[in-house]
């Protein structure tokens, strides 16, 4: 069961990411914490594990192709990503496992509510 839930996960994080380029820390993470009883910490750790494959190269091709993807944006946000994911997750780690998810929580909300009422 425990591996089917991981597949549904998986399938959600992935078809979300290819149609909006989401995916770890708005699918994965929650439905780790929600369906699988992970820690926040643990959750967080294995949404950046999955990070590490190449898992979403397909989904990018298919943007590359249409025009719709910046080659140089997207190697410079990655390499820098490398940097913020180590010092991030130090931080992360000192941080109680409830106000992390509390943070995380709010940090949600805040980039839902700018995207429903303050994008242009």
């Amino acid at each position: 069961m425990e591996i089917l839930i991981f597949i549904i996960i998986g399938l959600a994080a992935g078809t979300l990411s290819g149609m909006f380029g989401i995916g770890g820390g708005i699918v994965i993470v929650p439905a780790l914490v929600f369906f699988m009883g992970m820690s926040q910490h643990q959750a967080q750790g294995t949404s950046l594990g999955v990070l590490m494959m190449p898992i979403v190269a397909l989904g990018a091709y298919n943007y590359y192709k249409t025009g719709n993807l910046d080659v140089r944006a997207s190697l410079i946000i990655a390499s820098t990503f490398i940097i913020g994911g180590y010092f991030g997750s130090k931080i992360s780690l000192t941080i109680d496992h409830v106000l992390l998810k509390k943070i995380f929580g709010v940090l949600m909300i805040g980039v839902a509510i700018k995207m429903i009422f303050f994008d242009k």
